[in-house]
């Protein structure tokens, strides 16, 4: 992407969120209907497919759970919308990075410490 590109904010991709038990949680969503995209009952990250978006599951095995989970927002140019971001004075959690699971992406926490994640598919 050129650098000088104002990024756009495309589509939300997939919401994430936190469970204490993979194997109850993805035998809910399955019963439901929803297809089995990436991972399962005995992983720690799992992904459904919603229409042309995700739900995502994550292992949360630290105690209660004190974390809601995550939106991911696609975008078209993350690493624009990131310098944008650090222009701005917000702190992401860390600089994009490429995913195996064929995105690039980086997060931030918005003021009452929801979890944003920015991305874009790998071509």
């Amino acid at each position: 992407m050129n650098s000088l590109t104002e990024p756009t904010f495309e589509s939300l991709s997939a919401i994430t969120l936190a469970t204490q038990d993979m194997q109850r949680a993805v035998r809910f969503y399955q019963t439901l209907g929803f297809r089995l995209l990436h991972g399962g009952p005995n992983e720690a990250f799992t992904s459904f497919a919603v229409g042309g978006s995700f739900l995502n599951l994550i292992a949360e095995t630290h105690g209660p759970i004190n974390w809601w989970g995550r939106v991911i927002i696609y975008v078209s140019d993350v690493d624009a919308l990131h310098r944008k971001m650090l222009a701005a004075g917000i702190e992401p959690a860390f600089a994009p990075r490429d995913a195996p699971w064929n995105e690039r992406y980086f997060h931030v926490t918005d003021p009452d410490g929801h979890e944003l994640s920015f991305a874009h598919p790998l071509s």
